[in-house]
């Protein structure tokens, strides 16, 4: 998979690495299985809790890569 960036979909991320769930639970992001925040992207989901987007972006991208 591609890297994950700032427009990536919520729900396309956690589709292919749930492992990435505690990391967007740490944010804030409590209920990930709520269509709202499946359907944000990840700088929606930055904007709203008041979160770095490049900083969240390097933390998934860790996670990311060992799901495959």
């Amino acid at each position: 998979m591609a890297q994950i960036t700032k427009d990536t979909i919520i729900g396309d991320i956690l589709d292919i690495a749930p492992e990435t769930a505690p990391v967007f639970m740490s944010i804030g992001m409590h209920c990930l299985g709520c269509p709202a925040s499946r359907g944000e992207t990840v700088e929606q989901a930055c904007m709203v809790h008041g979160v770095d987007v490049d900083a969240l972006l390097a933390e998934i991208n860790k996670l990311v890569p060992a799901a495959q």
